[in-house]
């Protein structure tokens, strides 16, 4: 057919490509990276017939040229073709059975429509089109998919024999019948929810790739990386393909295995060692709340280290209360009041600052803890000590002196957490906490830049044998937050929670290993250059800026030399800083409000400016989002941060080039001084903060 045409091979001159709908049609482009990709389907355009919209199966898609016209309905059209080919390819021989394509690409494509911007959604509202009247036509697939049967045969042309779902797909079109975007940020709470403007979560970032932002905001969250969303979403194809094949139950519980394999093959973790995931690290704390019941018939007292620099919800989830109004598994709950089953603990919260704002020594921190520790021990109760190794300031305590003390101290109840969320730790760290009996809690998230919301609890061999041995369970309360099969299936003390499986936080774990995976594929001298490079540059432009105070000391160089052996945990990776202008820091409001726009394309606030002007307005910076920090005793502030993460590495070694590596790494480095001219930019602007 000489009128059809690969649709990236032709570039048509029309009204669509004029000045003020490039932009646009870019936007759309880029979304169109979020489509599966599919080996050896053609997406072909059809002059001949403009208004056609045919799959043909396993091998192309036909769309006409006048979809062309209206990009989002194209985008829309193609997205459900696609995943109709993704589905047909996964049935094998079992090709009679299309009706579970129709049905699970109409799924997808409901759930993608409903992810589109509110200014797409509103272009789609008046159009009459088949595919989009299904998709607003919100029936349930599963008693009513009889009556549009013949609509949906008529893209592909397949008769469907057999209009009945069969019991074996139901498990997989809920659980795998989602956009890759929707997976990655389903499973954990409201706060991973985007905006339908900007498509942004609380965090300032989205579950799908977004080049066009420099990002440095690792101490907080990053969207995910186009890297590890590609491979995730390849991932989910595989997983729709082995379910099909061998069982829904079976292949999940095979992919969280594997999952957790992998970890223990990165961080190089005994055999004996076990991993529990997690929605979050809020939810890694309830976990070790509810372990720490099962395993000990004392009074508990926690002693959490670090009480203002780790996550909100800690204190709560430690003494077993509810730390949001909705759980992983999106049960309506009360925020602050008790989940069933926990019994009453004493909290001891040991802040790193004083009530005036001021960071106290790490001597004043080991007094307070030991103080803490001796009093508890007294009380004959039993000892939960929550120790901080990188909090979200950049800041670890006790010191290795006080434990040392500790070690010390007879008749000793106690069990070691070691707060490690931020991941800014080498294997032998972990390891090495783990051979002293501690539990380790790590996330995905932070360093490792995986998307938000993938915890979870490394338990030492010590732990796992103990917890075997009990034949307590877990509060019942926990049936709203967790799945059994989040927990190993060997303990009886998880036997009573809930069927199901959190896939959202298995694909967001899939996406950090992928990023663990690559950064440690990078040689470690190239590596461990490129981490001191970066950060002493960051230092450096902090500190040159005189609109930026940073609140950290001197330690940053001198720190990566104070041990034998060069480790991410001896050199500081994330830079806070207060932000001023005319010689006053900044209220915690207008920081809050500077983020916001540096996370922002700001260019129509600067129409009329040079054009250097309205490309740096343009630029979204994304970096730590704020934390409330006194500034002196009387005012009130919050710092930013700029953070190191693992991608700045991984990414700088994308050639396995070393000459490369090295500029890569100076090409971010840049990135670091646009982010700091916008932020002065935005300073000199004051309405902006208004």
């Amino acid at each position: 057919m000489t009128n059809n045409i690969l649709i990236e091979n032709q570039y048509k001159r029309s009204s669509l490509f004029e000045k003020e709908n490039v932009n646009y049609l870019v936007r759309i482009l880029k979304r169109f990276n979020t489509v599966p990709k599919i080996n050896n389907i053609n997406i072909i355009t059809s002059n001949s017939e403009p208004a056609i919209f045919k799959i043909v199966p396993n091998k192309s898609i036909i769309i006409g040229s006048s979809f062309l016209d209206k990009p989002i309905l194209a985008l829309v059209y193609l997205r459900y073709g696609i995943e109709w080919q993704l589905w047909y390819k996964a049935l094998n021989a079992e090709k009679k059975d299309v009706v579970l394509c129709d049905i699970a690409a109409l799924e997808v494509i409901r759930i993608f429509y409903n992810l589109l911007p509110k200014d797409d959604k509103e272009k789609l509202e008046n159009l009459d089109y088949v595919l989009i009247n299904l998709i607003k036509n919100n029936i349930d697939l599963n008693a009513e998919y009889s009556s549009i049967n013949e609509e949906i045969q008529s893209f592909h042309g397949l008769k469907n024999a057999n209009t009945e779902i069969k019991e074996s797909w139901k498990a997989i079109i809920e659980n795998l019948a989602k956009p890759t975007e929707y997976m990655l940020m389903s499973g954990g709470d409201l706060r991973l929810n985007i905006d339908e403007i900007h498509l942004l979560n609380k965090y300032g970032c989205r579950p799908f790739p977004r080049p066009d932002a420099f990002t440095f905001a690792s101490s907080t969250a990053s969207s995910v990386s186009n890297f590890a969303f590609d491979k995730t979403d390849k991932v989910r194809s595989i997983l729709i393909r082995n379910s099909l094949k061998k069982g829904f139950q079976n292949t999940t519980i095979e992919f969280s295995e594997l999952l957790k394999n992998n970890l223990r093959h990165i961080f190089k973790l005994n055999e004996e060692c076990e991993i529990i995931f997690s929605p979050s690290g809020t939810d890694s704390s309830l976990q070790i709340a509810a372990i720490t019941q099962i395993i000990s018939d004392k009074e508990i007292t926690h002693i959490l280290v670090a009480s203002d620099e780790t996550g909100s919800g800690v204190a709560a989830a430690l003494k077993g209360c509810h730390f949001e109004n909705t759980t992983a598994l999106n049960y309506p709950i009360k925020k602050d009041t008790k989940i069933e089953g926990f019994r009453e603990v004493d909290l001891i919260q040991i802040p790193f600052r004083d009530q005036n704002g001021a960071l106290k020594t790490a001597a004043q921190l080991d007094q307070e803890v030991l103080d803490a520790v001796i009093k508890t021990k007294n009380q004959g109760r039993h000892i939960v000590l929550h120790t901080m190794d990188q909090s979200k300031l950049g800041y670890q305590s006790p010191s290795d002196e006080f434990i040392k003390k500790l070690n010390s101290l007879e008749n000793l109840s106690i069990q070691i957490i070691v707060d490690g969320s931020q991941l800014r730790l080498d294997p032998k760290d972990i390891q090495n906490y783990l051979n002293k009996g501690y539990i380790v809690t790590i996330t995905g998230s932070k360093f490792f830049t995986g998307p938000p919301y993938c915890g979870a609890l490394i338990l030492p061999k010590s732990v796992n044998k103990l917890i075997h041995s009990v034949k307590n369970t877990l509060p019942k309360g926990l049936t709203q937050y967790y799945n059994r099969s989040d927990w190993p299936t060997s303990w009886f003390c998880s036997n009573e929670l809930s069927d199901g499986y959190n896939y959202g936080s298995y694909m967001r774990w899939n996406a950090a290993v992928v990023e663990m995976d690559r950064y440690y594929k990078t040689p470690i001298l190239y590596r461990n250059m490129g981490i001191e490079m970066f950060c002493n540059f960051v230092d450096d432009s902090i500190k040159e800026a005189t609109f930026l105070q940073p609140i950290y000391g001197d330690e940053t160089k001198t720190k990566s030399y104070s041990s034998k052996e060069f480790g991410i945990r001896n050199i500081r990776t994330i830079f806070p800083f207060f932000i001023f202008k005319d010689n006053e820091v900044l209220s915690v409001d207008k920081v809050k409000k500077l983020y916001t726009l540096l996370n922002s394309d700001l260019s129509d606030q600067f129409e009329g400016s040079s054009l250097e002007i309205i490309r740096l307005a343009a630029q979204k910076c994304h970096i730590g989002q704020a934390v409330n920090v006194k500034y002196t005793t009387e005012i009130e502030s919050a710092i930013l941060r700029i953070s190191l993460g693992a991608r700045v590495i991984s990414e700088s070694w994308v050639n396995r080039d070393i000459s490369l590596f090295f500029r890569n790494i100076e090409l971010q480095m840049s990135q670091i001084t646009i982010t700091i001219k916008k932020i002065e930019l935005i300073l000199n602007n004051p309405e902006l903060l208004d």
